[in-house]
């Protein structure tokens, strides 16, 4: 366990269902109860980038859990990372997010859920909302499932965060979630940044697609909208 100025994070494993699921935890001090934020890593693994994620979540009072898919393995080049994304079958990915949910549901101190992702994380932040109860969903550029009846089945209100430039997560998938929305009467907004890339919030593996006045901007957002539906009858940072 290690203090900073504000938060206590910590190595946590969350257990049930058979499974044991690792997570680096960021706490804010001082806060009885809160709100708590899933994190999704990227087909890098759970890396330094996704723990300074979560210890921002935290200095904004939310509890962060980020949960580690690839059970301690982290890539360190685009080779590794594509082998450990193919070798993760989505529903097993799926069954570990769920017991870190489930657990968080038992925490008396935990208020709501919400979750985020990136890239790989992106599309289980989606994936999730559409097979568990949740109060928020933000995925940064995450794919989006072909069959869109899976839409259907959000249990919560979205924030997609998108590129125009993105080559996987292309403007064609993401018009397809904005008309799914739309058809299935669904809350959210798939809000997508002109001229930049895929990966743009990562300034520590992707400097060269880093966009920081984008990455500023979604973050304030993703905030703005976490504390709007995650503290739903409470102060502003309860």
């Amino acid at each position: 366990m290690t203090k900073e100025a504000g938060i206590t994070t910590s190595r946590e494993t969350f257990e049930g269902d058979g499974l044991e699921v690792g997570a680096f935890v960021a706490r804010p001090d001082g806060v009885e109860k809160a709100p708590a934020v899933i994190i999704v890593h990227e087909w890098w693994g759970l890396n330094p980038h996704i723990e300074d994620v979560a210890q921002r979540f935290a200095d904004e009072e939310f509890i962060a859990v980020a949960a580690d898919l690839y059970k301690g393995k982290t890539a360190k080049s685009a080779q590794e990372a594509s082998r450990l994304m193919g070798a993760l079958k989505q529903e097993d990915g799926l069954a570990r997010l769920q017991v870190v949910l489930k657990q968080l549901r038992a925490m008396p101190e935990v208020t709501s859920v919400g979750v985020t992702g990136f890239c790989m994380g992106g599309t289980f932040a989606l994936l999730l909302a559409c097979n568990a109860e949740l109060e928020a969903s933000a995925p940064f550029y995450g794919d989006v499932p072909v069959d869109t009846t899976r839409i259907g089945k959000l249990s919560c209100p979205v924030l997609f965060i998108g590129a125009e430039k993105d080559q996987w997560i292309t403007i064609e998938k993401m018009n397809r979630l904005d008309a799914a929305l739309k058809q299935y009467g669904k809350e959210g907004e798939v809000r997508i940044y002109k001229g930049a890339d895929h990966a743009f919030f990562n300034n520590d593996t992707r400097p060269e697609v880093y966009s920081r006045a984008d990455a500023e901007d979604a973050w304030k957002s993703v905030i703005e909208f976490f504390n709007k539906h995650l503290r739903k009858g409470q102060a502003a940072t309860a």
